[in-house]
């Protein structure tokens, strides 16, 4: 992979949440000059000074910015980008984002002076600071949408390479790409298919009678021990450490259950990301002050299976250990 060789720009990092403050605190101990912008009174406004960061509006952190990161919530990046950024961003600046919704659907259309690119590391904000500490890094994706300078792409590689991604891999997409295959990704297997999957197996045993908690320890607790071993080598590494019988079970029955119709729903629902209904339908529902969303929301809450785990996991004793754990760091 190569690394950028163009000098460090000086960054204003816009959004001072998970992503945001490990991408400040990785950069800056990189060596890139680091600013926050943050409206003034916010939640993570202290948080980012108790850091040692200098902060200001938006407005005013990115004047003087060689590279702009928006790291704020997708659903405020349009007004962010139009009332702070595009007016006060300096000609010939590079505008990075960690995903490429308002870009791939039009939402926000960049000044046409400016680089746009994008960096995504591949893990949550603590992993991206963690991993970075110990001397090692995240995977990171990267993609240019505008290159006016002739300097997009060093400048996507030094950005990905101060976050710690070139100790781990770079691998190159596009805007398209990023987008479309993260929200594929989180509706159709790793938030929606995965708590829909576990919901239904949970219900399916209620409803045949056994004990719920019988039934949340069977379809939700043990699946963590399944994707740990996902994470750690694939299907592969999964099947060296489950039985035979599960082994056997795994191929006969898990294509009962996943089968080609519900590939074929999985297709509906790339159509509709790919064609732009599901961002145009998150942007209503967002503008109207998210009533569905919060009913959906609360069903999810008040499902048995949160219930039966409330209870569950307070005699889980390692849990509190790693609850401990996560506020000291």
């Amino acid at each position: 992979m190569t690394q950028s060789t163009l000098p460090k720009p000086s960054i204003a990092i816009v959004g001072y949440g998970s992503q945001g403050r490990a991408h400040a605190l990785n950069l800056r101990d990189s060596g890139f000059d680091v600013t926050v912008g943050l409206r003034p009174g916010g939640p993570t406004e202290a948080k980012a000074q108790a850091d040692g960061f200098t902060v200001k509006t938006p407005a005013e952190a990115v004047k003087d910015a060689d590279l702009v990161a928006v790291l704020t919530p997708d659903m405020v990046q349009r007004k962010v980008y139009e009332e702070a950024l595009a007016p006060n961003m300096k000609q010939g600046a590079c505008l990075l984002f960690a995903h490429g919704l308002n870009v791939h659907y039009g939402m926000i259309a960049p000044r046409e002076d400016l680089d746009v690119i994008l960096v995504a590391p591949k893990g949550p904000g603590a992993l991206v600071r963690r991993e970075y500490e110990i001397g090692r890094g995240v995977p990171c994706i990267y993609a240019i949408h505008q290159d006016k300078s002739g300097n997009a792409k060093q400048l996507a590689l030094a950005y990905a390479d101060g976050l710690g991604g070139a100790r781990a891999n770079l691998i190159e997409t596009t805007f398209k790409e990023e987008t479309e295959t993260d929200l594929f990704g989180e509706q159709a297997v790793l938030c929606g298919g995965a708590s829909s999957l576990v919901q239904a197996g949970f219900e399916v045993l209620v409803e045949a009678g056994y004990q719920p908690e019988i039934a949340y320890y069977e379809v939700l607790h043990e699946l963590k021990l399944i994707v740990d071993l996902f994470y750690e080598g694939g299907i592969t590494r999964m099947l060296e450490f489950v039985s035979e019988t599960a082994q056997y079970g795994d191929y006969v029955s898990g294509p009962r259950v996943i089968d080609e119709s519900v590939k074929q729903r999985m297709r509906e629902v790339l159509k509709d990301i790919q064609d732009g209904t599901f961002t145009r339908n998150w942007v209503a529902e967002y503008e109207a002050g998210l009533p569905n969303y919060r009913k959906y929301k609360q069903a999810d809450l008040e499902h048995q299976i949160e219930q039966v785990g409330r209870k569950l996991r307070e005699k889980m004793v390692w849990l509190d250990n790693s609850r401990d754990q996560k506020e000291a760091a």
